[in-house]
């Protein structure tokens, strides 16, 4: 039977939340930590009332994909994604193996670094704001006449603060390196450059444009490490590269579907978020599962 069930909040049983995000579960096992990518949604910072079926293995699943292809760059936090070995490690979570399989990840425990890394190759979204105002993005100088959507000569690392509550906030390398420490930085810097160009190219191989994305690194120890989500279509931006035409707005994989149906609606982008039509949630749900499909050369398991 076909699981259309979309899952939006889950208590574990005996097991500590230790932190709800927009999307994922933290749950706290000890020595270990258990996410859980759910099919919650956001848009401008605001998480929609339904989500979006399936949404939450796209990502758990897209990012072990990623872990795999980049780990020979940077140290990662996987432990595992199959279900058997996730329950081994607790037996408190054998109950909950149908609605834990495919979307939970054991990882471990590290410290969050406070700066995010944010990569672009190509000029979009809060870059481009910046580049009309000011000719750079987060202080970086950018060549003149570019116009929405091009690509750059080489890819700019902009970091930025992860804010507690609303919109993250753009800074300049040089408040990140006073943030972090000039050693922890250059470290970051690099290994964000080095993974992102490395997954662009492959992605360019499949027909995918990966126009931006955002890393997180943590500490174990004294060790950085990368964190979070890799790669994903809430993390990233990817475009069809068979309709990139730079100029404006281009056609995504990712939840830009989203955020174009919501600038169409009289919402003030503040919370609580609407109830999404189900053509939107069901056009949104095939995009994620399509760029899974295309990046990884499999169907999304079922």
């Amino acid at each position: 039977m076909e699981n259309t069930a979309t899952l939006l909040t889950l208590d574990i049983a005996g097991v500590p939340l230790l932190k709800q995000g927009k999307v994922r579960n933290v749950y706290d096992l000890g020595d270990k930590l258990l996410f859980v990518a759910s099919d919650r949604i956001s848009a401008f910072d605001v998480v929609m009332a339904n989500g979006i079926p399936e949404k939450g293995k796209v990502l758990n699943l897209i990012s072990d994909f990623w872990f795999d292809y980049t780990e020979d760059i940077a140290e990662n936090h996987r432990i595992t994604t199959d279900i058997e070995q996730i329950i081994s490690a607790d037996e408190r979570l054998a109950s909950y193996r149908d609605v834990l399989a495919g979307r939970a990840m054991l990882v471990k425990k590290a410290i969050p670094l406070t700066v995010e890394c944010i990569v672009r190759g190509y000029v979009s979204g809060s870059g481009w704001k910046d580049y009309q105002k000011t000719g750079m993005i987060c202080g970086i100088k950018l060549p003149e006449g570019l116009k929405q959507s091009d690509k750059l000569e080489n890819p700019i690392f902009t970091p930025s603060t992860k804010a507690d509550e609303g919109h993250d906030i753009n800074i300049t390398q040089q408040e990140a390196q006073e943030e972090l420490g000039q050693e922890t930085f250059d470290f970051i810097m690099n290994k964000s450059i080095e993974i992102y160009s490395k997954a662009r190219d492959y992605a360019h191989t499949k027909g995918i444009i990966i126009a931006d994305t955002k890393f997180e690194f943590g500490k174990i120890g004294d060790k950085v490490i990368l964190i979070d989500e890799v790669l994903t279509p809430d993390s990233s931006r990817f475009w069809p590269q068979d309709e990139y035409s730079p100029g404006g707005p281009q056609k995504s994989y990712d939840k830009q579907f989203v955020r174009d149906y919501l600038e169409t609606l009289d919402w003030d982008k503040t919370p609580p978020g609407p109830e999404l039509p189900e053509d939107i949630v069901s056009k949104t749900s095939e995009k994620y599962k399509e760029a899974y499909r295309i990046l990884t050369g499999q169907d999304l398991p079922v």
